[in-house]
């Protein structure tokens, strides 16, 4: 087929398929279904996956780095939320840690899989990938930061007993949480920019002493930006268009993720998995789009935007979803424990050295993807049998 004309088939699909996963929502939401509407609504909810990705790059390319990630990891932020609020809202003994454990599943994806994933698809197809170690190492900053302070400190405080704050205390973790995440994105789209665009190979050349390497200057990088993909940047029309079906896209993804989610949750207990799982599958469900986002653009020697999707997506997950969580608390009909087990604070830890470890040098080879992965492995195969 004439690659003109698949590009343009595949744009036509992209259209649709949005509108057409919203189509069962009226007939299936808060609805038992049988059989036959979960495949249906499953496959539905595959197309408006890939939907989404494709016109997040669509938007990404028309604003450039690092807005585009930007716009895509606080999309998929406010699927996590919504699917959490509604499914709180319904109650249940175990309601009061689908937050926590979904919030915590998000970051171990992010920081494990997405990142892991992207390394080993870029190092495969280049030998080794390149990035910014400066603003890779500012965002890591921020999850580790954000993670052990929401996730990790509610274990340890005595004004409640349990693994969750005071009233105070979740005011407190819910603002600066706002606030460390409004300091990067500044940091990120205005101060220092050149921090998180794309490095050339070219531009990682030695230094005149030693074996260290530098990144391109300012001028370099920004001249790198204007050039971007080969491909021209689409027209504003086709971006505001995709903008509009990117949002419609992330509708479909939460309303069809509600109504699987009571089939998933009776697939958790039937298969005698912990309901923590459910948390874990929502986080897989919600981060796709970015995860495929994010593969593609290593592909392309652009691990610097994976990176971005990656640490940027477990930012905003713990950064906005912490503190809308935190007001929703007022009306929800259960407490919120935040406070990871002794397992989880285990994994956090390891996934903090090894994320130090990867970003410092600022290159990349599969050795670095394949222990990342390894990490995503063991925190699903203990998420599953605690």
């Amino acid at each position: 087929m004439n690659p003109t004309r698949l590009r343009t088939a595949l744009a036509r699909w992209t259209v649709w398929a949005p509108i057409l996963a919203l189509l069962p929502l009226p007939f299936t939401f808060g609805k038992h279904i049988g059989p036959a509407w979960i495949v249906i609504v499953a496959a539905l909810l595959g197309a408006s996956v890939l939907a989404a990705v494709h016109h997040a790059e669509v938007v990404a390319h028309k604003v450039g780095e690092p807005f585009g990630s930007l716009v895509l990891a606080i999309a998929v932020t406010v699927i996590e939320v919504a699917l959490i609020v509604t499914l709180m809202l319904s109650g249940g003994s175990d309601a009061n840690t689908l937050a926590r454990d979904t919030v915590f599943s998000a970051a171990m994806l992010t920081c494990n899989g997405i990142v892991g994933a992207s390394l080993l698809a870029g190092a495969m197809r280049h030998h080794t990938v390149t990035f910014n170690a400066e603003g890779t190492g500012a965002a890591l900053a921020c999850v580790l930061t954000l993670a052990t302070m929401c996730l990790v400190l509610p274990n340890f405080t005595s004004s409640v007993q349990g693994p969750e704050f005071s009233g105070s205390q979740l005011a407190f973790a819910a603002i600066a949480s706002l606030a460390l995440y409004g300091l990067f994105v500044v940091t990120q789209t205005v101060r220092h920019r050149d921090f998180f665009l794309p490095v050339d190979r070219a531009d990682y050349r030695p230094l005149a002493r030693g074996n260290g390497y530098t990144t391109a200057t300012r001028d370099d990088l920004a001249t790198q930006e204007s050039e971007g993909e080969h491909a021209e940047p689409p027209t504003k029309r086709a971006a505001l268009q995709s903008l509009v079906l990117l949002l419609v896209a992330l509708i479909a993804v939460v309303g069809l993720a509600k109504v699987e989610s009571k089939p998933i949750e009776d697939g958790v207990r039937g298969l005698g998995l912990p309901h923590s799982f459910v948390g874990v599958i929502i986080a897989l469900l919600v981060l796709a789009p970015e995860t495929l986002a994010a593969v593609n653009a290593a592909r392309r020697d652009r691990v610097q935007i994976s990176l971005n999707l990656g640490y940027g997506s477990a930012m905003a997950s713990i950064g906005l979803t912490i503190p809308v969580i935190a007001i929703a608390s007022i009306w929800l009909p259960t407490d919120l424990h935040l406070g990871l087990g002794h397992t989880q604070i285990v994994l956090l830890g390891l996934t903090a050295a090894v994320g130090i470890l990867t970003v410092v040098p600022g290159r990349a080879t599969r050795l670095q993807g394949g222990i990342h992965l390894i990490l995503t492995a063991a925190f699903i195969f203990l998420a599953a049998n605690p």
